[in-house]
């Protein structure tokens, strides 16, 4: 199985402009994934999906998922309000005022969380929340299971952007996700980079946006003395691929801009392909010596 992953897109950033940058981002990362020659099973927005969390804004977006030929499913981010979400994407979800919902596609099963907290920058995840994702996990054991959510609870070192551990809704989710073995991983966005970690013995992916990327800047940050330091660049929109091969997750990241190829697979690289298939064929024969 194979899912995408695109986060931020941060729409209406600029709403005056009908070519909005974060659009024209955006567009050309639905073109890459729809152009891929494994196309995905399913792509995951995984919050901040409108800049301000107008209606125009999530218009915009059900246009834009609309036209992709595989199912598209968001998640809401601190930059997205609840109402104005649910008027437009109104197939949605919703259960006790809250984006969450379960989807079971293929082998695996998946529950997009909602850990918006309106007019907070950083996540939340109260108990009605948790009680709620308890009663799904319980749903589904046995059953390989992804945690899909908009805020990563864990330290980057990227002192604006990061959680803290022992903030009371990444304190929270641990104990709600303690013991479930069923969770393979979980997918994020928020941070705008590319980032893989571990967190409570199971994978974390951070999926880089859309819009522009947050600069790679890992020195402490003084909130009362600007330094100067790069915030955001014009790096390029990227995705995530998350390969499920079976056992656990495999994920890829790439831009949406084109690239250079310097290599093809051609008469001249066969017998290097060939090669590498002999070697793994000749992998799975049983041993008979040692060497």
């Amino acid at each position: 199985m194979l899912i995408a992953q695109i986060t931020d897109t941060h729409i209406g950033y600029d709403p005056t402009d009908p070519v909005e940058l974060n659009r024209e981002r955006l567009a050309h990362t639905l073109a890459a994934l729809s152009a891929l020659d494994r196309r995905p099973d399913i792509l995951f927005a995984t919050g901040d999906l409108a800049d301000r969390g107008d209606r125009e804004s999530y218009e915009v977006l059900r246009k834009a998922f609309a036209a992709c030929p595989f199912p598209v499913w968001p998640c809401l981010g601190n930059h997205d309000l609840r109402a104005p979400f649910r008027a437009v994407f109104d197939q949605v979800p919703v259960e006790g005022g809250f984006v969450h919902y379960v989807l079971d596609q293929g082998p695996l099963r998946f529950i997009v969380l909602d850990t918006l907290e309106e007019g907070r920058h950083g996540g939340a995840f109260c108990a009605a929340r948790a009680a709620w994702l308890r009663a799904r996990l319980a749903e589904g054991r046995g059953r390989p299971t992804v945690i899909v959510l908009h805020h990563p609870p864990i330290e980057t070192g990227i002192g604006w952007m990061t959680a803290m551990p022992d903030e009371p809704w990444v304190r929270r989710l641990a104990a709600t996700l303690e013991g479930q073995d069923q969770v393979v991983g979980m997918m994020s966005g928020h941070i705008h980079r590319p980032i893989v970690s571990g967190w409570h013995g199971r994978p974390l992916i951070v999926c880089p946006s859309t819009a522009p990327q947050v600069a790679l800047q890992l020195a402490p940050i003084d909130p009362d003395r600007p330094d100067g330091r790069p915030m955001i660049v014009a790096d390029a929109p990227a995705y995530a691929l998350h390969y499920w091969n079976g056992e656990g997750l495999v994920t890829h990241f790439d831009s949406a801009e084109p690239h250079r190829v310097v290599a093809r697979y051609e008469a001249a690289l066969q017998p290097m392909v060939r090669a590498m298939f002999g070697e793994r064929a000749a992998a799975e024969r049983p041993a008979t010596a040692c060497g």
